[in-house]
């Protein structure tokens, strides 16, 4: 092997995930939800504002509003997203917020150290890497299972790359 193949050898990821958070409501639910929520403020606030109690009837559309900001901030935070490689010569995090903007941390393989925070009836509380006086956090916003899938693979990945010297 020469020393070219050895090094691009080296930078194959031995392993590479995409993290997303969890969403239970899908853009064809929100628009059922919102259609059907939409109807019932507007036909009861029409209701109070022929009845002379105008004031509530406008609280309907307000209710409304708030109920469709709360799904657009909700929706909005779900475009996060984290990127993980394992090569044999960099653990590379790269996190994408909401409005776009990415941070990528590096990490030596063979000193970065994985930390799993449990909790007896929960499971994981929280997932860390660190090393060379840094450290940062994984997955913050996935689900328990996600988080146990998540770990399992991410130690086996550190684990065969630590190996294989």
């Amino acid at each position: 092997m020469t020393e070219s193949n050895a090094d691009s050898a080296n930078e194959q990821p031995v392993f590479a995930a995409e993290l997303f958070p969890y969403r239970s409501l899908g853009r064809k639910g929100f628009r059922v939800l919102l259609l059907i929520s939409g109807a019932v403020c507007f036909m009861y606030g029409m209701f109070f504002i022929v009845t002379g109690a105008w004031p509530i009837g406008f609280f309907f559309g307000l209710d409304f509003a708030l109920l469709y900001g709360a799904f657009w901030l909700n929706y909005r935070s779900g475009k996060a997203r984290e990127e993980v490689t394992v090569s044999r010569t960099d653990v590379a995090i790269r996190k994408f917020a909401p409005s776009g903007r990415m941070v990528e941390h590096h990490f030596n393989p063979f000193w970065a150290r994985f930390l799993v925070r449990r909790h007896q009836e929960i499971g994981i509380l929280s997932m860390h890497i660190f090393g060379e006086g840094r450290r940062t956090d994984i997955g913050s916003f996935l689900n328990p299972d996600d988080r146990e899938s998540f770990a399992k693979a991410f130690k086996g990945a550190l684990a065969a790359v630590k190996q294989r010297i």
